[in-house]
């Protein structure tokens, strides 16, 4: 059976590497069997970009912004193992969830 590889595409000349490989570490912990590798990909131009089997899942620059963690576990999640629960990670936050008749 065929695992699938996750891409993290970052910025050296943004100087973040560190922040791909502690996003690496946390998807590596949380999909332990699930994932079969993580590659970092150095970059340019601002990028960071992580892609699963060929389909991006986060881009900076369309995104605005970094992915929040969570966020990414769950899209990770939602690929590779759709009936596992993430725990908290799942739970939705008071704000997230509205108030009755809104």
């Amino acid at each position: 059976m065929r695992t699938p590889r996750l891409e993290i595409e970052y910025c050296t000349q943004c100087r973040w590497l560190l922040r791909a490989g502690w996003t690496a570490q946390e998807l590596l912990t949380t999909f332990t069997s699930e994932l079969g590798e993580v590659a970092l990909i150095p970059g340019t131009g601002g990028v960071f970009d992580v892609r699963l089997d060929g389909e991006t899942l986060w881009s900076r620059k369309a995104e605005e912004g970094f992915p929040d963690l969570a966020v990414l576990k769950q899209l990770v999640r939602d690929r590779v193992a759709p009936e596992r629960s993430l725990g908290h990670t799942d739970r939705k936050s008071s704000a997230d969830v509205g108030l009755p008749g809104q």
